[in-house]
């Protein structure tokens, strides 16, 4: 019976091992020579836009710390379910290029139901040279909170090795205290300014969006400084997730727009602190297309951090219920909350605008160079020919192409020879399949916008439009040149164009299926295709 019941259990453990994983698709199915659709599933675990292996990656809360010269990547630990009223502890990752994650598992756990942390919420880590300690502040939710009570308060923490954090019993920031919101009071950002710390929490006066400040000396004594500032159309909108930080000679303002109309990251910038308070009040745009939008509805929470060098900024894309391409939920027609954590670097143009763009080291990972092939060619006639080092297309028409892997990196250039026409790629595509996922470049829909492009995205035969993943408005390239990066990460996606505009989604089914390259109208020429892998 022992030697049965060892067996049984070799046998357990190798189909857990084995069993949900890549390894168990038909290898032995000809991937190169296929164009039929293929159902495929992501992996476990994603290692360059990080997802743990138990649960989903929530809003982040980078910090690049001095000592040891790593950076460290918190997050609201996301469960499905979460345990009832008490939520959403902080997990973290170390990274020392943004492209390859290290876990520390949990990191600061949550109160009791009981407590004012029964669940945590946004925050930032800083550290303290005068005290050598490093000090988490973070959203005190209390989710059984009466209505007499406070139901977010701005708490901290602090350790002197970023392992062994000790919970300050007593601090307590209430916005209460100051006129503001006892239950929108919350995503403390903190930062030095000479030898002063300042401290602006997300908040409400009334039923307006403001951002309150506090400044300190030694970051345990806070007091009251005001408004920081009013937030844009603030009775309609909320800024949560702000991050405040200085890059050469601009002062910027990252934030996430809680409205449902415009759930994105932007941010405002100016030369001077009081300028970029005035800009976030009035408002002044940090660029007038894009209204400082800096990537799709499918990348939130975004907030940054610099080893000096390089700034980043990570957030989530959000997973889609069923593994769904076009299921959005009921609360307001977005995706799920929380996903798979992406980044990007931040670039800084001549004019202080700035851009995200993809960062070096995944391109660097991106190495194992791929053979493209072309399998099946789309439109009637020749609407399609051969050029030097790639194709020239005209009106509607498509090239299909050999499958993808896990983990993509497309790189081409996409030249139209009208400011009108659009061009796009699809995915998950089968010869034997109707429905396929687009992602189009197309001028914008938005009358108001005569002279730009804008990143659609749609299921083809299927949903026009999918909710939760529209890039925004960019200036058509006067050249009529589109140098175009895609990165992959099982089911998340993310395209460069020209270093000036983001585009990031989630797209389920990508790897292990065919794709193309599409014209929509006009004439075309796509060059230089390029697929590596990691």
């Amino acid at each position: 019976m022992r030697t049965i019941n060892t067996i049984a259990l070799a046998a357990l453990i190798t189909s857990f091992l084995f069993g949900c994983s890549p390894a168990n698709e038909p290898e032995q199915k000809d991937w190169e020579n296929t164009t039929s659709y293929f159902k495929s599933t992501d992996e476990r675990t994603s290692s360059t836009y990080y997802r743990p292996y138990a649960g989903f990656v929530g809003d982040v809360m980078p910090f690049f710390d001095p000592l040891q010269r790593d950076f460290k990547i918190l997050y609201l630990q996301e469960y499905r379910p979460n345990t009832p009223d008490s939520y959403h502890p902080f997990w973290g990752v170390t990274t020392t290029d943004a492209a390859t994650y290290t876990s520390m598992g949990e990191v600061l756990p949550t109160g009791s139901k009981y407590e004012q942390d029964a669940a945590l919420g946004t925050g930032c880590v800083v550290y303290n040279e005068a005290d050598k300690l490093y000090y988490i502040f973070y959203t005190g939710n209390f989710p059984l909170a009466k209505a007499t009570d406070n139901r977010e308060v701005v708490m901290y923490a602090t350790s002197p090795d970023f392992k062994t954090w000790t919970k300050n019993p007593i601090f307590r920031l209430a916005g209460t205290n100051d006129g503001y919101s006892r239950t929108d009071f919350r995503d403390p950002c903190v930062w030095k300014d000479g030898d002063t710390w300042h401290m602006i929490v997300s908040t409400k006066q009334g039923n307006i969006g403001v951002l309150a400040e506090y400044t300190s000396p030694n970051l345990q004594d806070w007091s009251h400084k005001g408004v920081f500032s009013k937030m844009v159309y603030g009775d309609q909108r909320f800024m949560e997730c702000v991050d405040i930080f200085q890059m050469g000679e601009w002062w910027y303002a990252v934030y996430s727009d809680m409205t449902n109309y415009e759930r994105r990251v932007h941010y405002f910038k100016g030369r001077t602190v009081d300028e970029l308070k005035h800009n976030i009040a009035t408002p002044v745009w940090s660029d007038n297309y894009k209204e400082g939008a800096l990537d799709s509805r499918a990348f939130y929470a975004g907030k940054t951090a610099t080893d000096g060098t390089n700034r980043y900024i990570w957030g989530w894309c959000p997973t889609r219920a069923g593994e769904d391409n076009t299921k959005a939920n009921n609360d307001g027609g977005e995706p799920d909350w929380a996903g798979s954590m992406v980044v990007h670097r931040i670039q800084q143009n001549s004019d202080g605008t700035i851009s995200l763009v993809e960062v070096p080291a995944i391109r660097d990972k991106y190495n194992l160079s791929q053979t493209v092939k072309e399998m099946v060619r789309f439109g009637q006639g020749d609407t399609i020919t051969a050029v030097d080092g790639g194709y020239k297309m005209i009106g509607y028409s498509s090239i299909l192409f050999n499958t993808l892997g896990y983990h993509n990196h497309l790189s081409m250039t996409v030249t139209t020879t009208n400011a009108k026409d659009g061009f796009g790629l699809s995915f998950v595509r089968g010869t034997d399949y109707d429905k396929y996922y687009s992602v189009m470049v197309r001028q914008d829909r938005d009358a108001s916008h005569p002279n730009s492009h804008r990143i659609y995205f749609e299921e083809e035969n299927g949903i026009y439009n999918i909710a939760g993943a529209e890039g925004y408005s960019f200036p058509t390239p006067a050249d009529k040149t589109y140098k175009i990066d895609i990165y992959t990460d099982n089911s998340v996606f993310v395209m460069y164009i020209n270093g000036t505009v983001t585009y990031t989604n989630r797209i389920y089914g990508i790897q292990r299926n065919c794709w193309s390259v599409n014209c929509y109208e006009g004439e075309m020429t796509v060059k230089d295709i390029q697929l590596k892998q990691y």
